[in-house]
């Protein structure tokens, strides 16, 4: 009976902290777009800058290759099976890479490299007191520190996505033509033959989706740090944690919507 009890308290605190962290969220994005205007303010706009160039141009390097590895591991392997038949290999790039693989690969990739770093940063922000350093001098740090980089994340998540796709279908269609000594041209006319813009902007509505679940999880759980330094690697793995599983929700949720 005790062991009962103890386990119904356990999920009763799980369930109170996922509403808890639920609202505390959705409060973030309704300030977020309610307030977007602030980043016309030079020393916001001026994060926001640095947050797109730290989430997504020094990103790019790594993402190109990532993206040509896939590319190379799924092409060779539809070419294995369907052999060079330009038509199918379309279709299913298109199924695979447009459709979920793109965005979903992308924002893993932003997860492990800037999701954990904003929490860990806003987290060491919070143990120092900057926040309450903002404030005296009569600066919202919600608006200077979350909003900027909830945008540049966004932002990046969603010009990233696009950039992996290309990165992705490219690189394995060269491999191919160089190894197996298909036509690249070719391969890419079917390709973009089979792509609708249906298929391009539900790939690109989740990037946006990712991008916003991902920045605000990062921002929230950072700046919810409160005396202690031990909370930061906690509150990193929270966000981590946290942007997978609503990122893999909400992947299948716009999947089910617009593809079944």
């Amino acid at each position: 009976m005790t062991g009962i009890i103890d386990a119904r308290k356990m999920w009763g605190k799980h369930i109170a902290n996922a509403l808890s962290y639920a609202q505390g969220y959705y409060e973030l994005l309704c300030y977020t777009i309610r307030n977007i205007g602030v980043l016309r303010v030079a020393p916001v706009r001026s994060v926001f800058y640095k947050q797109v160039y730290f989430t997504g141009i020094e990103a790019l390097s790594k993402v190109s290759a990532i993206g040509i590895l896939i590319g190379v591991v799924i092409i060779t392997q539809v070419v294995n099976i369907v052999g060079p038949d330009a038509v199918l290999i379309g279709k299913i790039l298109a199924w695979t890479i447009v459709r979920e693989l793109g965005p979903l690969l992308a924002a893993v990739i932003i997860i492990a490299r800037s999701g954990t770093a904003i929490a860990s940063e806003l987290g060491s922000m919070m143990v120092n007191r900057e926040a309450d350093s903002l404030k005296v001098m009569g600066i919202d740090p919600v608006d200077y520190l979350l909003l900027p980089r909830i945008a540049g994340i966004t932002v990046s998540v969603f010009i990233l996505t696009f950039y992996f796709q290309v990165a992705t279908i490219a690189g394995g269609l060269a491999f191919t033509s160089l190894f197996k000594g298909f036509p690249f041209f070719q391969h890419l006319k079917g390709i973009s033959s089979i792509l609708s813009s249906f298929e391009i902007a539900v790939s690109l509505l989740k990037s946006l989706i990712f991008g916003c679940t991902i920045s605000i999880i990062s921002c929230y759980q950072g700046f919810n740090v409160e005396s202690s330094i031990t909370e930061i690697p906690q509150a990193s793995t929270r966000a981590v944690m946290q942007s997978l599983f609503l990122v893999f929700i909400f992947d299948g949720i716009i999947t089910m919507v617009f593809f079944l």
